[in-house]
């Protein structure tokens, strides 16, 4: 059995990476300040440690062929609007430690999560955007603490290749969600944040939306995700990837297709005063097709349904609460 690394085993996308390596044949060690939240690991080993430190890093590294690091500080636009020195602080230490560790180690291939938010601020300005392909990262302007730390390892990630020969993949996710992630508690995504609060809402109430609603993005189902990210760890592709769908949606729709979902007639009220990110993100999924010959194929309505009904269940059951308000 190839030992594989899953760092952010015990958050969102790490936890459902750990069940799909595992259900392919690896032996997985799982590497996280914390237990995943809603179910146990699958991991054969899970490390509870602290991946800003170097220490931490080396021991979870050691032995290992492949990495998939997921590891990081992060958050909905509320909390990574709001947190920019502890966002960048962290993810810096987490990352560096564990790209050096990597390579200390000799793994043959070390996958690094980047975001969409390396993208340049200035061509995101519209609802109507223009799909952001891989190739207009440079010249940079990425979003504010979060953003600037992924661009920077991202050319750490090129410069480990060149000068030492760790093998790296980058890859660059637009906005993951369905069922196990983070709902409430000020951390939560906006497909997650949306679903709580129609979930809250008796038929015919009012929720409340961050921004007017007319912000768009693009959204990825968790089972594209981490099939995506196994596919760009066999593939010899190098450079920056874009992981996510080209399926375009206002923030507005968004709380629509989740009212349907609900069988809920939903109405909104938007704070304006709130953050709502940038005005329009989309994916260009030319490169990801023409590299990997597939592309993220779930649309919004089929995730968003078992998104849904498991974040309903939850709140039935009485697990939620921690904070009353969503970071959208």
């Amino acid at each position: 059995m190839i030992p594989v690394l899953v760092t952010g085993a015990g958050g969102f996308i790490g936890h459902h990476l750990v069940k799909y390596l595992v259900g392919r044949g690896y032996w997985v060690r799982g590497a996280d300040i914390k237990l995943p939240e809603y179910e146990p690991s699958a991991a054969h080993e899970f490390l509870q440690c602290d991946l800003r430190l170097h220490d931490a890093c080396q021991r979870a590294a050691q032995g290992m062929e492949q990495v998939y690091h997921l590891a990081a500080d992060m958050g909905g636009i509320g909390f990574i609007s709001g947190s920019h020195a502890e966002i960048t602080l962290n993810n810096t230490l987490i990352s560096a430690h564990m790209a050096k560790a990597a390579a200390d180690n000799r793994v043959k291939r070390f996958l690094f999560s980047s975001s969409a938010c390396v993208y340049p601020m200035h061509l995101q300005t519209s609802p109507d955007v223009t799909p952001l392909s891989e190739d207009v990262a440079w010249p940079a302007q990425p979003e504010e603490g979060y953003g600037l730390e992924k661009i920077y390892m991202e050319k750490l990630c090129q410069y480990m290749t060149e000068d030492w020969g760790l093998s790296t993949r980058v890859v660059r996710f637009h906005n993951v969600y369905g069922p196990l992630g983070t709902y409430d508690g000020g951390r939560e995504k906006a497909p997650a944040a949306i679903c709580r609060k129609v979930a809250l809402c008796p038929d015919g109430g009012t929720i409340e939306v961050w921004g007017d609603g007319l912000q768009t993005r693009s959204f990825m189902y968790i089972d594209d995700c981490v099939e995506g990210l196994y596919r760009l760890m066999q593939s010899d592709y190098t450079a920056p990837l874009n992981l996510g769908t080209d399926e375009m949606i206002s923030i507005n729709d968004l709380v629509d297709i989740a009212a349907s979902v609900a069988g809920k007639r939903i109405a909104k009220r938007h704070d304006v005063s709130k953050p709502q990110g940038v005005r329009g993100r989309n994916s260009d999924n030319a490169l990801i097709r023409k590299v990997l010959g597939w592309e993220p194929a779930t649309t919004i309505r089929e995730g968003l349904a078992p998104t849904y009904r498991w974040i309903e269940a939850e709140l039935a059951a009485g697990r939620a609460g921690r904070l009353p308000d969503a970071a959208e």
